[in-house]
């Protein structure tokens, strides 16, 4: 499985269930990466996703305690287990767990590769993803050039299970 995320310097993601920036090029590179995929999050983050419905040509699973909750032609799952026996259907590589926080946290140990926008800048935030480059179970397997966006820089990783 993949993770796929944007992070500042600190590893945050997010402040007040809003995403910290909006750059084009890493919605870009989202959607180039998911596009023909799985895509499974938490409600939160299924909710705050552009035009207020699922991805389109995506299979998109969400992730919620509620037990009568629907979200568009998502499909639920009330556990990491029941989201684990839904994903095995799907071919490994194609599966992208997009947020939020708790939600990275539980998958993380079952993904091997992780896409990783890093922008060079501090922001506030009270949501974060495990700082990759502080475990010894994860390695930079791909690097960017510096971006820009506007004053913003950022880069591209690739980050692969050991």
């Amino acid at each position: 499985m993949n993770v796929i995320v944007c992070v500042d310097q600190n590893w945050a993601i997010g402040n007040k269930n809003e995403l910290l920036v909006n750059i084009p090029a890493d919605k870009r590179l989202f959607k180039e990466l998911t596009t023909g995929g799985v895509v499974l999050g938490g409600r939160r983050t299924m909710e705050g996703l552009p035009g207020g419905t699922t991805l389109k040509g995506r299979t998109n699973i969400v992730l919620t305690r509620q037990r009568d909750y629907q979200y568009g032609d998502a499909l639920v799952v009330h556990s990491v287990s029941e989201a684990l026996e839904m994903l095995r259907q799907y071919k490994e590589d194609q599966i992208y767990i997009i947020g939020g926080e708790k939600v990275y946290q539980e998958f993380l140990p079952y993904c091997d590769h992780a896409y990783v926008t890093k922008v060079a800048y501090s922001y506030e935030a009270d949501t974060f993803f495990p700082d990759l480059d502080q475990r010894e179970d994860w390695v930079i397997t791909q690097e960017s050039e510096e971006q820009t966006y506007y004053d913003l820089e950022y880069y591209f990783y690739q980050y692969h299970r050991k």
